[in-house]
């Protein structure tokens, strides 16, 4: 097990993976999409989503299994539905593509939905709708992953953790974001666990037998507890439906997994709804309304109230990242002279 960490600043570390993608033959843009993506999900402290995922790209883009070249691109299915079709490639690129079109079709029409096909991991959602709020539009988003937790019932895992992100603007400050797993935490945080050799808390997953586990490779054979029991599992079917059916990408249960180089590419989706307020300035007034009645309540606090403190304690004093992590990125840009 090892803990020892190095601190990195943002335009560091950002510079950091982008060498170390761009020297394992990841074009430039896509690079600096990959690399921005993880190192916003470091700041905000999903660890799961950041550093940890390096390795796991890289072999994948070696091996074929994300082509890492993939030009996305977007097809109009009339003025406010738009398909991205990510080419098997990184889920980023195909993401900045869906943020660009989609908010320039939403500040025309009022709304957009932009579905997202032949796609990959896309981290942490909360980077994606914090961005459109910050356009001044509300930004909600799903995506569909390796299957990982079992219908309410069942012992055999077909839907993904299936996350659900929401952001809405503020006339003040950074948006409202909400951003959550189907499951009672994100898969990426068992992974994280596995790879710094520490356990994961009982009440998270359950072994291949259906029994709680604090073992993050038991977990990763078994299923993630689902949020609200059957209620969880109801709404994993909802996003399936949004990001897999409603897409065409493939279903959770057809997915390879995000974190072998092995096998074929797992061809996720994403979906995207856009929405522009009719009144930025009432939408903003209304919002305020609401959320002061939360902010005057005793013990009461808003969701995203520690991602935003996150993020600026990462801004001012830098991440704090796994010295194990830091010495694999070095090495994996070190490639090129090697």
């Amino acid at each position: 097990m090892t803990t020892d960490t190095e601190t990195i600043s943002l335009d560091a570390a950002t510079a950091l993976l982008t060498s170390a993608l761009a020297s394992n033959g990841v074009p430039d843009v896509a690079a600096r999409s990959v690399a921005h993506a993880l190192v916003s999900a470091e700041a905000e402290g999903q660890v799961g989503h950041g550093f940890s995922r390096l390795s796991d790209y890289i072999a994948q883009a070696r091996s074929g299994k994300i082509i890492a070249t993939a030009q996305p691109t977007c097809t109009e299915n009339g003025p406010a539905a738009l398909s991205v079709d990510a080419g098997h490639g990184f889920a980023y690129p195909a993401l900045d593509l869906a943020f660009e079109r989609g908010v320039a079709a939403a500040r025309v029409n009022g709304t957009a939905a932009v579905s997202v096909t032949r796609s990959h991991h896309c981290g942490a959602l909360s980077v994606q709708v914090d961005r459109i709020a910050r356009e001044g539009l509300i930004g909600l988003m799903v995506a569909n992953t390796p299957s990982a937790i079992a219908p309410w019932g069942a012992s055999t895992p077909l839907f993904g953790t299936n996350p659900i992100a929401f952001a809405a603007p503020r006339a003040d400050g950074p948006p409202l974001v909400i951003d959550l797993s189907l499951s009672r935490v994100a898969r990426g945080k068992v992974m994280n666990a596995k790879k710094t050799g520490q356990p994961i808390p009982e009440g998270w997953a359950l072994d291949h037998q259906g029994k709680p586990t604090t073992d993050p490779d038991a977990a990763l054979n078994g299923s993630m507890v689902p949020i609200g029991d059957a209620k969880g599992t109801a709404l994993a079917l909802m996003v399936e439906i949004l990001a897999a059916v409603l897409t065409g990408a493939q279903f959770s249960s057809e997915m390879s997994s995000y974190f072998s180089a092995d096998g074929p590419p797992p061809g996720a989706g994403q979906f995207l709804l856009i929405l522009r307020p009719a009144s930025r300035e009432g939408f903003a007034a209304r919002i305020e309304e609401l959320l002061s009645q939360i902010e005057a309540m005793e013990g009461a606090r808003l969701p995203g109230s520690r991602r935003i403190a996150a993020i600026e304690r990462a801004r001012n004093q830098g991440l704090q990242v796994p010295s194990t992590y830091l010495d694999a990125a070095r090495a994996l840009a070190a490639v090129q002279n090697g």
